[in-house]
């Protein structure tokens, strides 16, 4: 069976992340994908220059149509920009109860511009975190969550991880890129216990998209896979690799994306 997966997130002009990375994350992973709109942005490698949000009941009418006629196997959720967007989209979601939901809880971009509001914060702690099967924060957003300090150990890495579990995801991954060192740490953790995965930082700057592509590679392996950690394997294997032939690309003059499709081309 072919995987249906949805992405529910902002569109990037520059193609190396949103909507965009998702689609050929999925693609490369052999799975159909999908898309509900959330925002618009004019972005390239240097930047984010613009957004314009989407009115929240034409991404709920998006959310319907496709819910409403395609199997979904699973969806995973990005860029959300605004707190009536993000209770639109937890709306859509308790009425269809897909079968697996990835939430990549995106607030701001490689370049530091903010692709959600922080009003809107609330609405992804209380409305998207329990409807979440795994949460995908970086250090900093799992701090804006839970409105503590950043993590600066991979103890405290975990002590967080546990404490968003507790606030209604059913697994959380904790990104660990933030932190200083030759390695890129990551956790997992889950109601089971805690999983550390790790891979040796690879020397290039481009490296636009790849929480976008991390958590689309998720959304699209769940399906596969009999749990989190053979699915987290998975996907960072798949991540390693483009991320690996990122500089095989000639993409604009500053952070460019990775090579989702490494293995063809």
């Amino acid at each position: 069976m072919i995987v249906n997966v949805l992405t529910i997130a902002g569109s990037d002009s520059g193609g190396g992340a949103g909507i965009q990375a998702d689609l050929k994350t999925f693609s490369a992973l052999g799975a159909y994908g999908m898309s509900v709109i959330t925002a618009l942005t004019a972005q390239n490698t240097q930047g984010v220059h613009a957004v314009h949000a989407v009115p929240p009941a034409f991404v709920l009418a998006q959310l319907d149509a496709v819910l409403a006629d395609i199997r979904v196997d699973s969806v995973k959720i990005g860029m959300l920009a605004n707190a009536e967007i993000v209770a639109a989209v937890a709306r859509g979601l308790r009425q269809h109860r897909p079968a697996c939901v990835v939430l990549d809880t995106v607030m701001i971009a490689k370049g530091g511009h903010p692709l959600l509001l922080p009003e809107a914060i609330a609405g992804i702690r209380n409305e998207l975190l329990p409807l979440a099967d795994l949460i995908t924060p970086n250090l900093p957003e799992a701090a804006a969550l839970l409105g503590c300090a950043e993590a600066q150990t991979e103890q405290q890495m975990q002590e967080q991880g546990h404490a968003l579990l507790q606030m209604g995801a059913q697994a959380v991954l904790m990104k660990g890129g933030h932190l200083g060192g030759n390695e890129s740490p990551d956790w997992l953790i889950t109601t089971a216990g805690a999983t550390r995965f790790a891979a040796a930082r690879i020397p290039t700057q481009h490296t636009h998209g790849t929480g976008c592509t991390l958590s689309a590679a998720l959304a699209a392996l769940r399906p596969k896979h009999p749990d989190w950690p053979s699915s987290v394997h998975a996907a960072k294997s798949y991540l390693l690799a483009a991320i690996a032939a990122a500089d095989q690309l000639q993409v604009g003059q500053g952070i460019g994306p990775v090579q989702h499709f490494h293995a063809w081309w």
